[in-house]
């Protein structure tokens, strides 16, 4: 992307950023900020997607959704990545759910505009499957994490995926959303917060969660993490913070 061009247009998006000035200057005009509103479902399970999303700010969790109601977190998308990749592949839909847990705003693309960019090929389809692949290696690392590690891992993990995504040490989350986010029992994230805070990693109060000692939490998380970090900069060559 030229300097006249970054000057002109900053997407502040991970994959954006990395997109030519010829392919800015074709999708730009396709492209529409919206808002991300806390608890705002951009696609439901199984109901046909209209838009890809790419985030500027805030983060926007992948769920899956059982048939009595239950929840559990199976990747999560900030300014790093997009939501809504299944546009692509003439499916339109997928067995997942997209949630804004942490408000911000992004740029959505029509359905059918996203579709004929992909077809070009270029550096627009690259990215968007390297994303889809790291997208893929996150859910994998979440359901073996989830199988193998201790809540107090799991939520170290959860809480530095967070962090990457922000710029702010504080999040907003109770621990009920947090147990539905893990698939855990809501006691089992009490549980868990109550030894990071004791151990001077955390300060949980009223649904805030400030983290005290990054370093420390990274200490108390497993290597899911790191593995998912790596894989987003082997794939993508950017860190993702």
């Amino acid at each position: 992307m030229s300097a006249d061009h970054e000057k002109t247009w900053k997407p502040e998006n991970g994959l954006l950023d990395r997109l030519c000035e010829e392919t800015c200057a074709r999708i730009e005009p396709m492209l529409h900020r919206v808002d991300l509103p806390l608890g705002k479902i951009l696609y439901n399970s199984g109901t046909r997607q209209s838009h890809m999303y790419f985030p500027r700010s805030g983060i926007v969790s992948m769920l899956y959704v059982t048939e009595s109601g239950d929840t559990s977190e199976i990747a999560m998308v900030g300014n790093e990545g997009m939501a809504g990749s299944a546009v692509l592949v003439d499916s339109h839909s997928t067995p997942s759910q997209a949630v804004v847990q942490l408000a911000g705003e992004a740029y959505a693309i029509r359905a059918e505009d996203a579709d004929r960019e992909f077809r070009r090929g270029g550096d627009f389809q690259f990215v968007v499957l390297r994303y889809t692949q790291f997208v893929l290696a996150q859910m994998a690392q979440t359901a073996v994490c989830n199988r193998h590690h201790t809540v107090e891992k799991q939520l170290s993990r959860w809480l530095l995926l967070c962090l990457d995504r922000t710029v702010s040490n504080e999040l907003r989350f109770t621990q009920e959303a947090i147990a539905g986010k893990l698939g855990v029992r809501r006691e089992a994230i009490t549980e868990a917060a109550g030894r990071l805070q004791e151990a001077s990693v955390i300060r949980y109060s009223r649904g805030r969660i400030h983290v005290v000692d990054r370093p420390a939490l990274e200490q108390h998380s497993c290597e899911c993490h790191a593995v998912v970090k790596g894989e987003y900069e082997r794939l993508l060559g950017a860190t993702l913070s």
